[in-house]
């Protein structure tokens, strides 16, 4: 069984950065897709970067472009979400999912119990 866990959020001012990471534990981690999705309540769940397992292809939001980075050190099993230039509406609980093979916007069959981000001056 996969088990991904968060940690690293906490509460900022607008202009301000976080980074997020997520721990993974008892699969193959090189093989699998690993994404960051963001939800607000009431609203659809928003995948935010993502990061192939195989051959480390990036994806963003346009949302997030320029200001979010998503990285993986497969030999320490870990990925990370940096977050800068940070805005209000950046707030949101953040889940790292896991996926075998590619990035997809859904399909994920892996998901963290969530870390609360919060920007607000």
């Amino acid at each position: 069984q996969l088990q991904l866990v968060e940690s690293g959020g906490g509460s900022v001012q607008p202009g301000g950065s976080l980074t997020l990471s997520c721990a993974a534990s008892r699969f193959h981690f090189p093989y699998y897709a690993i994404a960051w999705f963001r939800q607000i309540p009431g609203s659809e769940r928003e995948r935010v970067a993502c990061i192939d397992g195989e051959d480390g292809a990036l994806l963003y939001a346009d949302s997030v472009k320029g200001r979010f980075t998503i990285s993986r050190d497969n030999a320490k099993m870990m990925a990370y979400l940096q977050m800068k230039s940070l805005k209000p509406e950046d707030t949101a609980v953040y889940y790292c999912a896991a996926r075998r093979g590619a990035c997809a916007l859904d399909l994920y069959d892996y998901w963290g119990q969530g870390s609360q981000v919060t920007v607000s001056s």
